[in-house]
């Protein structure tokens, strides 16, 4: 590497030993950073709450029908409102918010944070699932996958739709929920007379190949027949007044369970003793040195 006389020269103060010394404490110093960041806790010793509620998956339709405007402003926007008011008034359930169209996603799973719940609803448009159409089995079928299987009670699903469905799985899944003691509540947005479909981008009505208006129309029979087959019930909304109370009233018939709310729980954070465990350690290798003293 060089003239072995010059090296000897330039390392002559050198230490390993201290070098080793600041190694081993910037080690501890990140050690002791990683587990700050983790943020180390434990629930306050009376913090703890309880709730005694069921759990409740609400489907919700997104698919472009629902922007037809025979329930005012539109389907969508009804939907919405509606959906935020029961939240209100459902304070100690757990929640799970399910959209579909063409396919569905989980949106949100079971929590009793409704202010987040509520978040998550007000921001959604049709353009939430990319895929269009209106598949009401993958619904029920997401929506049961939110739950506790081995549960067979403290279970419902709240259907909101326009019940234009294009697949014909939803009854048989409808009656598979059933055996898993899951009721389904449907909730009909629209009117049977139906409305045309506002395009959002040009703000006119589309229209098919042959250029007649779309037009979509409530599906009762089937929104009916999925709540007929669960032992819940059909409301048509029109005021999100009654058709809160008559779900409230059916939903009561469900037993309650108790569960923990974590989400309410003050906790007893450690993290600070770990920083200042990180900032010690740090502050102890800046002081010591990688050369030693030589004698001249």
């Amino acid at each position: 590497m060089g003239d072995e006389r010059l090296i000897k020269a330039l390392i002559n103060n050198y230490s390993p030993r201290f070098f080793t010394y600041k190694f081993i404490f910037v080690s501890i110093a990140f050690a002791f950073g990683v587990v700050a960041v983790m943020n180390p806790r434990k629930p306050g010793a009376s913090d703890g709450i309880t709730r005694k509620g069921i759990d409740i998956a609400i489907a919700l339709d997104v698919s472009r029908s629902m922007l037809a405007k025979d329930l005012q402003p539109d389907r969508l926007s009804r939907a919405k409102q509606f959906i935020i008011k029961l939240l209100d008034e459902l304070p100690d359930d757990r929640i799970a918010l399910i959209l579909f169209a063409g396919k569905a996603y989980l949106q949100m799973p079971l929590t009793v944070d409704h202010g987040a719940a509520a978040l998550f609803v007000s921001s959604t448009s049709t353009d939430a699932v990319p895929q269009q159409g209106t598949v009401i089995s993958d619904a029920l079928k997401m929506s049961a996958n939110v739950f506790n299987t081995a549960e067979r009670k403290f279970k419902a699903i709240v259907l909101i739709s326009d019940g234009e469905d294009h697949d014909e799985d939803a009854l048989s899944t409808a009656k598979d929920l059933a055996r898993q003691g899951v009721m389904i509540n449907s909730i009909g947005i629209g009117s049977p007379e139906g409305a045309a479909i506002t395009d959002p981008e040009t703000g006119l009505d589309k229209r098919d190949a042959s250029g007649k208006i779309i037009i979509t129309k409530l599906n009762e029979e089937e929104l009916m027949g999925l709540a007929t087959e669960t032992n819940g019930i059909y409301i048509r909304l029109q005021s999100s007044d009654e058709a809160i109370a008559a779900l409230k009233g059916q939903l009561s018939q469900i037993d309650k369970k108790a569960f923990g709310d974590f989400s309410q729980i003050n906790f007893r954070t450690y993290y600070i003793w770990f920083a200042a465990g990180m900032l010690l350690f740090l502050m102890i290798e800046i002081f010591i040195p990688e050369r030693r003293k030589v004698k001249t």
